[in-house]
């Protein structure tokens, strides 16, 4: 059975709201020296955008999966899609949380 990708599975949109607070988590629990409002929605959060790297990317997971009960494995075919920018991971996150 072919997997549907992730991006297929989005809501239209993102969450404003569910926006703001994985902004103002993530430079809480990243220790980042920039302001939640500062994080572009559409901006790349791994590498350029953001520059997080694979250890922040690791750590972010396991924050959301606390938070919002999703499950995020580190091989999953669709992570660069997921944590592509706070918009596709707010998408994902109201996808599939159960908390």
């Amino acid at each position: 059975m072919a997997s549907i990708p992730v991006s297929a599975q989005f809501a239209p949109a993102a969450d404003p709201a569910l926006i703001e607070e994985l902004a103002a988590l993530i430079t809480t629990e990243l220790n980042l020296d920039v302001q939640p409002a500062d994080i572009a929605p559409e901006a790349p959060l791994y590498g350029e955008g953001l520059g997080l790297d694979s250890i922040d990317i690791l750590e972010l997971a396991l924050v959301i999966s606390r938070r919002y009960g999703v499950r995020l494995r580190s091989d999953h075919e669709d992570n660069t899609v997921i944590f592509a920018s706070l918009s596709h991971l707010a998408r994902f996150i109201a996808q599939n949380r159960t908390k």
